[in-house]
């Protein structure tokens, strides 16, 4: 399973110089160890492989974020990838828990990485995150995990561009870059 995680890693075209940095960074963490996978909430390991999933609205590009009770922020769905699971099952499996939506058409590979350390419901750990497309259609009914967030929104691009960016993932403007290029 590794080998396919450093494969879909190694396969990311960098849309910045910190995406490389990144990039570069979890290539050297899976030459060194084989424990990826969270195994105890909130940070067994440390550093642990997330999948996020991004539907996105193909007629107008918006997308659709959820205000994650835990993080305090808007983020896009999704959630750690299981012992043994493969990074785009793990991105199908959270939208459907998470969202009720079809998982069949999350993109098969991610489009971006980030590693980000986390702090808020422990006292930090890293996320290493594989970010998903998903095509969908905004009139598509939700199934939301109402414990998980206190709410779910479509977000416009020009609702973005007025939004405080403190709200959001602190990686999520450098994704809109890159997937506008």
């Amino acid at each position: 399973m590794l080998a396919a995680v450093h494969s879909l890693v190694s396969g990311l075209r960098a849309g910045d110089d910190l995406e490389a940095e990144h990039r570069e960074h979890v290539l050297d963490w899976l030459a060194r160890t084989d424990d990826v996978y969270r195994r105890v909430k909130p940070a067994t390991p440390d550093q642990h492989l997330v999948a996020y999933v991004v539907p996105i609205d193909p007629t107008d590009g918006a997308i659709l974020l959820v205000d994650h009770v835990n993080a305090g922020l808007w983020l896009p769905p999704g959630g750690h990838v299981e012992p043994g699971e493969e990074p785009g099952v793990a991105a199908a499996r959270e939208i459907g828990e998470e969202l009720g939506l079809d998982g069949s058409k999350v993109s098969p590979e991610p489009v971006f990485l980030t590693v980000t350390r986390t702090v808020g419901i422990d006292s930090g750990h890293t996320d290493v995150s594989l970010w998903y497309l998903l095509p969908c259609d905004r009139d598509q009914a939700l199934v939301v995990d109402e414990g998980e967030f206190h709410g779910v929104r479509w977000w416009t691009r020009s609702a973005l561009e007025a939004a405080d960016p403190a709200r959001f993932d602190p990686h999520f403007f450098r994704f809109l870059t890159k997937i506008a290029t």
